[in-house]
């Protein structure tokens, strides 16, 4: 058997989403050696694992096999067994007569040998890892284990937030659901969760009787069926879960408020855009931490910088395995506003921004009051190439490169002659 693959920083973007999350399902492993307890519990942290419990036990197979001697056994159980094969081989075959059905076995161990790997499978071991192993392998074989065979894949969760309000996020997140659903005209989601104030059913010229709400206020009929009956028809592929808009009620929700809603969508549809209002709350935290991707859009301006840090750093530490939240600066060059350089603001925050996107009040409000997409208005404009790259490298399709030409302001020359 090869030995599990280590994955490098190159690799870590292309890996990840190609990850399911992992349901709601018990872990126990049994470590022998330091190292591998700690890869362990540094898995627990990955926001796939949110939904697993874990616990960690040193002792290895003996350790193991006196625990379940009197006790069920979980739905996983993880075996670190640096031992010679006919040890491991006993350990397993008096641990099979402890293993409750639907137990499901993996094997850790540091001999890369094919035969020892097929004698495991034969006792229905379900998968052996090699060590050292990485945080994303151990994550990715456990998730494989209730990976159905032929199983559509998993769907990409692409959160959008504001760093405050009335920065566009929501205009932004808008339109780069539109592109993803036109561009690779593929399925799409766009999902509103600004459930008081939500401006989604305006941009798309909608009014649907019900959407999101319904979800949330009534989780016990919550089904695939309900979720499609609920989704509002925008274009051939592109469907709306609608916020209410309305304060008839209040919105103070529980932290796994959206859970089996985000389940459900992510098992059925390629392609999810939250729309995640500027709010911090247990639920909207962890909206973000759970996403695939998160776009944050910012303004030049102060708040915007202390906020985006503040949110990057929030998420980085959160996220240690995945790719750092992607940037948008949008309200570049308001004219006679004072404003913070996008390269300083990118210095001061240690990420480079996707694109900065130019005041353009005209081409914004004009789509805006039509309920229509920035591509309708003008397909030709440089903010509908910014929106179409945008798209593209948020659904993995592109290369994560500035392109200086399409994504310059126009308006900064004029700017920096004006202060000169």
């Amino acid at each position: 058997m090869e030995a599990e693959g280590t994955l490098d920083g190159d690799q870590i973007e292309a890996t990840q989403g190609q990850i399911a999350p992992v349901p709601r399902v018990s872990i126990q492993a049994f470590c022998e050696m330091p190292d591998t307890a700690d890869t362990i519990t540094a898995s627990m942290n990955d926001r796939r694992m949110l939904k697993a419990h874990v616990k960690i036990h040193m002792g290895g197979a003996a350790a193991a096999i006196e625990a379940y001697r009197s006790a069920p056994t979980p739905n996983v159980i993880v075996i670190e067994c640096n031992q010679p094969r006919h040890v491991l081989l006993t350990h397993l075959d008096e641990l099979a007569d402890y293993c409750d059905a639907g137990t499901r076995v993996v094997v850790i161990g540091r001999s890369n040998d094919i035969s020892l790997y097929r004698e495991l499978m034969g006792r229905g071991v379900s998968e052996y890892i090699v060590s050292p192993f990485e945080v994303l392998s151990f994550v990715r074989i456990i998730s494989d284990l209730y990976a159905s065979v032929g199983a559509t894949p998993v769907g990409r969760l692409l959160a959008v937030t504001g760093v405050k309000g009335g920065v566009g996020a929501s205009s932004i997140a808008h339109n780069v659901a539109w592109a993803i659903s036109r561009e690779f005209d593929s399925s799409t989601v766009l999902v509103d969760m600004d459930l008081g104030f939500g401006t989604a059913g305006l941009d798309f010229n909608q009014d649907p009787p019900q959407g999101i709400a319904e979800i949330v206020f009534a989780p016990e009929r919550l089904d695939a069926n309900f979720v499609d009956r609920l989704l509002s028809k925008c274009t051939e592929n592109l469907s709306l879960l609608a916020a209410p808009a309305t304060l008839e009620r209040n919105y103070d929700l529980q932290e796994h408020a959206f859970d089996g809603l985000i389940d459900i969508l992510r098992s059925t549809i390629p392609n999810i855009v939250l729309d995640v209002p500027h709010i911090w709350t247990a639920w909207s935290r962890r909206i973000l931490v759970s996403a695939d991707e998160i776009l944050v859009v910012a303004s030049p301006d102060l708040a915007s910088l202390r906020n985006t840090k503040s949110l990057l750093d929030t998420l980085r530490a959160a996220r240690p395995n995945d790719t750092p939240p992607k940037l948008v600066m949008n309200f570049v060059g308001v004219p006679k506003r004072p404003e913070i350089s996008v390269a300083d603001f990118a210095k001061a925050i240690d990420l480079e921004p996707l694109s900065s996107i130019a005041f353009d009040p005209k081409l914004f409000g004009t789509a805006a009051n039509n309920g229509q997409m920035i591509a309708e208005i003008d397909s030709s404009h440089n903010v509908t190439a910014a929106i179409e790259e945008i798209a593209r490298i948020l659904t993995g399709r592109a290369e994560m490169k500035l392109t200086k030409k399409r994504f310059s302001n126009p308006l900064s020359a004029l700017l920096a002659r004006k202060r000169s």
